[in-house]
């Protein structure tokens, strides 16, 4: 019996495209560039399944035009934004995702941006590469502390709660927004707040971590940024489009934010150039989930998903 055929979008981790290999015939994208939408419609008549990740969007229009042999999209990532589900689901196409397997790193990621935009890491180390670091005084650099602050995370899913975790680590005071409470065992001590907007109004920082929908695009707004306190610094390791980033150059601008930590931008790759104006503004090109270990876990549970459904199994992800 012919071994099933998948196309790997993009260059994963060696130990995944090794396995990929031993137990697929594979095409990969050894050069790592970036694919359009007509290179997805064609790949689909030579392929019985897709690893994509993030930068490989399946809109309505692309669904439509899907080849009838493609069978199951095994996304490399846990979002799934760049999926239209149902106009997927509608042409028969299983789409799953990589949950668990990248809330430590991504959760790592935010609280360095959290540590970094408080303590003025960008302004900091740009003073001392430049040279410029000439003087010191009790006055000098003096940044936001971390210790014991209100943290306020919107999203209290997996990536959610590992960065709770590390937050308790700095004796910082939990609170969360999430569509429903959770359960004690899970909630940890964390105080819930039934609205956003209940939440935005004790958050000394806020961290990010709801997926994007329809229903969080510019979740975090103008008047949102208003109901924070004077001072607090925001921190989105999820989706650019929870954020309009306008009124976060303005809330930064007025000194209402102290500053925000950023891995994810409403363009990519490329960013805001507006936001790069900010020494108060750390940012970090989309890189949550970029750790060796990580990598390597969503590479094998993406397969581990393609090898169950292949085997005639409902995958674990079946979204």
């Amino acid at each position: 019996m012919a071994r099933p055929t998948v196309w790997i979008t993009r260059r994963l981790s060696d130990a995944t495209l090794e396995r990929a290999q031993r137990d697929y015939d594979c095409i990969i994208n050894w050069e790592d560039r970036l694919s359009s939408a007509d290179d997805i419609v064609a790949m689909s008549s030579r392929v019985d399944a897709i690893i994509p990740c993030h930068s490989e969007h399946f809109s309505t229009d692309v669904a439509a035009r899907l080849d009838p042999r493609l069978k199951i999209i095994a996304n490399h990532s846990v979002g799934v934004d760049h999926c239209d589900l149902p106009a997927l689901n509608a042409r028969g196409i299983v789409v799953t995702n990589t949950p668990d397997v990248l809330n430590d790193a991504t959760a790592e990621i935010a609280m360095l941006l959290m540590l970094g935009a408080a303590r003025r890491a960008v302004e900091g180390d740009r003073l001392v590469r430049s040279g410029s670091w000439d003087s010191w005084s009790p006055a000098f650099m003096v940044g936001k502390q971390v210790t014991g602050a209100r943290l306020g995370i919107i999203g209290m899913g997996r990536v959610g709660r590992a960065f709770a975790a590390k937050a308790r680590g700095f004796d910082m005071e939990i609170h969360y927004y999430n569509r429903a409470r959770l359960d004690p065992e899970l909630e940890l001590g964390a105080t819930y707040h039934g609205t956003i907007e209940a939440l935005l109004g004790i958050a000394d920082f806020l961290s990010l971590h709801c997926p994007a929908t329809a229903e969080t695009a510019g979740l975090m707004n103008a008047e949102r940024f208003a109901m924070l306190p004077d001072g607090a610094v925001m921190v989105n390791t999820a989706r650019g489009a929870l954020v309009d980033e306008t009124a976060l150059c303005a809330a930064l601008s007025s000194g209402k934010l102290a500053g925000a930590g950023l891995d994810c931008f409403a363009d990519e790759p490329g960013g805001n150039p507006a936001l790069a104006t900010y020494d108060n503004v750390f940012m970090l090109p989309h890189i949550g989930s970029a750790t060796v270990s990580t990598r390597d876990a969503m590479g094998f549970r993406a397969l581990d998903n393609l090898d169950r459904f292949f085997a005639g199994q409902r995958p674990r992800d079946a979204l």
